[in-house]
């Protein structure tokens, strides 16, 4: 029987994360904040005969790998199935089929370990990633968020809460350049080959940025920047002109990164924010990354931008934001279901998404 009444929270646990999302199934372990083992086995090859990721093949390579993944991540951290005390996994938002491949191993696991399940937002995993680069890392701290779903820059008050400061009001970030790389006729994952073809090329046409002021307040269009690219090849196609698609890429990725960089330090010193912490899929481009860190620097900014392993989806990144969950006593029954899709705002607060086991009594051991 599935009964968490009598469990003791430890301070240091040891907990498996689960990530299945996209087209990457991922298994990690971590005690405390320190990284045991963080195994993908990607259907990204597979993917990209088709342009993109296509759902029922994403799932079926859930399918095929999560044991194999769970299993290698156990033999790495060289843990016992009996020595985890929580199972975290992402529970949205993401493909629906591929949620429900994680999220059902994940419930099956907890309950045959009768530890807590902890469901995790995909988004907060990114955001936690910055905790495994820096574990003595405290909130409050200015966050950038880019991924193929959502961008933002965020005032990360504590564990639990975050205050969006600039967001996009149309295309996310990752979403422009995934659209620029088929335009440019790059093959799948577009953001990688955008970089790469950007470093053969100038940044020396003039596309709009991407961000726009109303009033006050900042918002971030990608779609403007897209159709401004789009428009540029298409006018020169028509012209009969030589597109040099390396001076479009460093242009493109230019106008893209700029903005992000620019406004992010610029809330950072609005708040007096001595910390910029940065997660997401676009924040392991090459040009945002030396960007952001030079940008920091200059203003006297700790910048704290995880590895490249851990910006893209990752389990350890999942393991992270349960650890901060798991400490709080934040678990979810094994009613929970996958959902494919959660606004911005659904992680702002973990109280939204999470089940809290309030009539438990639990305490440090």
């Amino acid at each position: 029987m599935y009964d968490l009444t009598q469990y003791k929270i430890k301070s240091e646990p040891i907990i498996l994360g689960i990530e299945s999302s996209c087209d990457e199934t991922a298994c990690a372990v971590i005690k405390g904040r320190k990284i045991l083992s963080d195994e993908i086995i990607s259907s990204a090859t597979e993917q990209a005969k088709y342009g993109g990721v296509v759902p029922e093949i994403a799932s079926r390579a859930h399918t095929d790998a999560i044991d194999e993944v769970v299993e290698r991540a156990l033999k790495n951290a060289n843990v016992a199935p009996s020595q985890i005390d929580a199972v975290a996994v992402t529970y949205g938002a993401g493909l629906l089929g591929a949620l429900l491949v994680g999220l059902s191993f994940a419930k099956s696991f907890a309950y045959s370990l009768n530890v807590p399940l902890i469901a995790v937002n995909h988004i907060r995993g990114h955001l936690a990633a910055a905790y495994l680069d820096m574990p003595t890392l405290k909130p409050p701290f200015v966050t950038l968020l880019a991924s193929g779903g959502h961008t933002a820059i965020l005032h990360t008050k504590s564990y639990e809460e975050a205050e969006a400061l600039a967001s996009t009001c149309d295309d996310a970030a990752g979403e422009a350049f995934d659209k620029v790389a088929r335009v440019l006729s790059l093959p799948y994952p577009g953001g990688p080959n955008v970089q790469k073809l950007a470093e053969g090329g100038r940044a020396c046409i003039q596309f709009p940025s991407a961000l726009v002021r109303h009033g006050d307040g900042m918002t971030f269009s990608y779609s403007g920047l897209k159709t401004a690219v789009i428009n540029y090849c298409n006018s020169a196609r028509q012209r009969g002109a030589v597109i040099n698609r390396a001076d479009v890429a460093a242009s493109f990725q230019k106008a893209a990164v700029d903005a992000l960089v620019d406004k992010t330090v610029e809330c950072a010193l609005k708040l007096n924010a001595d910390t910029v912490t940065a997660g997401g899929g676009v924040i392991a481009n090459d040009y945002l990354r030396a960007r952001l860190k030079r940008a920091c620097d200059d203003n006297g900014i700790t910048a704290v931008i995880p590895p490249k392993r851990y910006c893209t989806d990752n389990a350890a990144m999942i393991a992270s934001e349960g650890l901060n969950m798991y400490l709080r006593g934040e678990f979810s029954g094994l009613e929970v279901n996958a959902c494919a899709s959660l606004p911005l705002a659904a992680a702002k607060k973990f109280t939204k998404i999470c089940v809290r086991l309030r009539a438990r009594k639990f305490f440090v051991r």
